[in-house]
């Protein structure tokens, strides 16, 4: 039975095992009742689920309600009492919808209807008194006369609910109807063990927290979800033949998955990111590609100016991409900012340079000249000092002066990036031996729990070789050579 927009009774499922279950705890169930009274849900129709003694809980009402916000409510209520809403301890139908596909949220769960085989009708005491439907029906009616769910407190729930809604893709919401098609289903038979716990552990890391919100579960939190689905689902008590190990299986069949391809949905490992993990990728990346185009035209634009400044610019093409190699500019490079070096594309710095004589005799003219090189009108100009005009030797030499200082400028921008670019490499080093140090550890400590696995096997090869490894390390830390 599935749930349509609106409905008239909320269900509640209590595994056999659920720590709510009255053999774990007698006054669970009334404290349970207690937490829904303040929306108006006071009693309760009780029924065994099936012959594994789980129990479900009917509460029933007579104005119809939006099934959605019915069960954000009751889930509401029921963890700020401390209860943990989930598969195999308590169970909320309907349940809360945490994800949408293109817009449309999924469909809600399924219980099994009431009086099927095993299933039976249980008093106050919950003890079972009858299987019959009008029974049923008479309690049914009486509950829903009882009951008045208060819209008012409906309302102000929702507003401290805020849970987050996931928006999946239709792939994923195919894949995850398929794991459930076979994880619902349960035991129908022998020799189902290991294909079910690997369905139901595919499912909970890839979709627990799509599904029940939260986090996405790991180790032993997988592991403890892996066993509590896998003993809440119907057959598993007639039909599971590793009811004696179900917990080495679950931890055996989780380190398999974590290791695998598979990722928990929607985060950075997977495709499927947030807009705002993707626009904080994005923007990185783009600053990283700037910071590289920039370093690199900067190095190719002070190599030229150093080989232009010194008189070693050749004027051919080849020549010169061989003279720019020389400065540790890769060819790629080279060509992919051709107008920066090229002969064809490349500008002559404005850079004062050596004057000939020509030059320096028009440096010299008279102020007097008939077209003096003024940029203000005559009666504008600066007096000219008492100096007399500059020799030409002595020009020359200043001019040099100048030269000398713009290309010892430019070489210290060009030892500058030299400079930053060994600090990079050596930084790059030291992060790539740290990351190895840490995988070394991570892999020392993998094997010694393997190897401690081992030793709790029972399986006399496994454990020799367990043994062996625990001789050597003590050898090892006594800093004592083997015999």
């Amino acid at each position: 039975m599935r749930f349509g927009t609106e409905t008239q009774y909320c269900l509640l499922d209590i595994d056999i095992r659920s720590a709510y279950h009255p053999k774990q705890d007698p006054l669970a169930i009334e404290r349970i009742a207690d937490a829904l009274e303040p929306l108006g849900l006071v009693s309760y129709v009780a029924c065994t689920s099936s012959y594994s003694q789980g129990l479900h809980l009917y509460f029933p009402f007579e104005t119809s309600q939006n099934s959605w916000q019915l069960s954000a409510v009751v889930t509401t209520l029921l963890e700020n009492q401390g209860f943990k809403c989930q598969p195999g301890q308590l169970e909320v139908f309907p349940n809360p919808k945490l994800y949408v596909v293109d817009g449309t949220p999924n469909l809600f769960n399924a219980h099994r209807l009431p009086l099927q085989a095993g299933s039976y009708l249980l008093n106050d005491q919950l003890e079972p008194i009858s299987s019959h439907p009008e029974t049923f029906v008479r309690q049914w009616q009486w509950c829903q006369q009882r009951n008045s769910i208060d819209s008012e407190t409906i309302d102000q729930l929702l507003q401290q609910q805020r849970r987050h809604r996931h928006r999946v893709s239709q792939r994923a919401d195919k894949f995850l109807n398929d794991l459930n098609a076979e994880v619902e289903v349960g035991w129908t038979g022998k020799g189902q063990t290991n294909r079910l716990l690997g369905r139901i552990t595919m499912r909970a890391y890839v979709f627990h927290h799509i599904i029940h919100g939260g986090l996405p579960l790991s180790g032993d939190a997988l592991i403890e979800a892996i066993v509590s689905t896998a003993q809440s689902l119907p057959g598993y008590r007639e039909w599971c033949g590793h009811q004696h190990e179900i917990h080495q299986r679950a931890a055996e069949w989780a380190r398999c998955v974590e290791n695998s391809q598979y990722f928990p949905y929607g985060t950075p490992r997977g495709k499927y990111k947030s807009k705002q993990d993707v626009k904080d990728s994005a923007a990185v990346e783009t600053t990283w590609n700037e910071q590289r185009s920039q370093t690199a035209q900067s190095k190719i634009q002070a190599a030229m100016l150093d080989l232009y400044n010194t008189g070693n610019l050749p004027q051919t093409t080849t020549a010169r991409f061989q003279k720019l190699l020389g400065y540790g500019i890769g060819g790629s490079t080279l060509y992919k900012y051709k107008p920066l070096w090229h002969p064809d594309l490349w500008k002559t710095p404005q850079t004062p340079q050596p004057l000939n004589g020509a030059a320096a005799l028009a440096t010299a003219a008279p102020a007097n000249a008939a077209h003096p090189t003024s940029l203000l009108p005559d009666d504008a100009r600066n007096p000219l000092p008492d100096k007399g005009l500059t020799h030409l030797e002595e020009a020359a030499a200043a001019s040099e002066v100048r030269n000398e200082d713009a290309l010892g400028s430019w070489r210290k921008v060009f030892l500058d990036l030299k400079t930053r670019q060994a600090q990079q490499k050596r930084q790059a080093r030291s992060q790539k031996e740290a990351y190895r140090q840490s995988r070394a550890r991570q892999d020392r400590q993998s094997y010694r729990e393997k190897m401690m696995e081992y030793l709790q096997s029972g399986d006399p090869i496994l454990i020799r070789e367990a043994e062996q490894w625990l001789y050597r390390e003590n050898v090892n830390e006594q800093n004592l050579e083997p015999l």
